[in-house]
């Protein structure tokens, strides 16, 4: 039995994973990590705790859905000490220091990295790329809904499918996205990838990436309605990294796409 770690185990995905590796056959919580207290039932034996430390120690992999303050001294953790389990990881919204701190801790433990643990949206990056080679000539909008509290902006998987549709023709993304128009702005460039972002409700996540072009345009679309979709993912790609080499991997890796 695979004893599983979960940090950011008072969020809305956190307590589904909680719920999910209840029903597991090949894996169960061992350890949840609270910065105040717990609010929930956890199964009997599970070690309740504020230490990374005791978080690490007592698991077999950790899966991270936080924040990137609480993802930032897990990392920590592993870096200072040298030691660690292997990570998943699906916080997203993090600054430059904890990018670097990501790829620091990856050449200690495997550490699986998505924006997204969702593995239809793993095969919408795939299908973005390929769309973006190949109608070079297509303008590329992206859109992306979440609920109203959603806190960072835009989504990172609106980011990443960004990110490999300017990758697919050679474009450097901090050079050409843009998040918002208004006023008189002239027209659209070339090569500009827009990503914008919606908040209402209680939308689990939509993002669609359109390609327009003169007389014809197409749109990819994801749609999670559920966010056990996220959890489900994450111990699936939890059980994957057990035994992996020390490196960043991404979701692609676990799903061999």
């Amino acid at each position: 039995m695979i004893n599983v770690g979960i940090l950011g185990s008072t969020g809305r995905v956190g307590s589904l994973l909680i719920d999910d590796l209840a029903n597991d056959e090949q894996a169960r919580v061992a350890a949840v990590h609270v910065f105040d207290k717990l609010t929930r039932q956890v199964p009997d034996g599970t070690v309740v705790t504020n230490d990374m430390k005791v978080l690490l120690d007592s698991s077999d992999v950790v899966i991270d859905f936080s924040a990137p303050a609480a993802t930032e001294a897990l990392l920590t953790q592993v870096v200072e000490n040298g030691e660690g389990k292997p990570l998943v990881i699906a916080t997203t919204g993090f600054n430059k220091h904890q990018q670097n701190l990501l790829i620091e801790a990856s050449k200690i433990v495997p550490i699986l990295y998505a924006t997204n643990m969702s593995l239809g949206v793993a095969v919408l990056n795939k299908l973005v790329a390929l769309a973006s080679k190949t109608l070079s000539d297509f303008d590329i909008e992206i859109v992306e809904q979440h609920h109203r509290h959603k806190v960072d902006s835009p989504s990172g998987t609106a980011l990443t499918l960004a990110e490999h549709a300017a990758n697919a023709r050679d474009l450097d993304l901090d050079e050409v996205r843009i998040s918002g128009r208004d006023g008189q702005i002239g027209a659209r460039t070339k090569n500009e990838i827009a990503v914008m972002a919606l908040r209402g409700g209680d939308i689990v996540g939509r993002h669609t990436v359109g390609l327009y072009n003169d007389g014809e345009f197409l749109e990819l679309n994801h749609t999670a309605t559920a966010r056990n979709t996220f959890s489900k993912g994450a111990i699936k790609v939890a059980k994957w990294i057990i035994g992996k080499d020390a490196k960043l991997y991404s979701i692609n890796d676990a799903l061999g796409l």
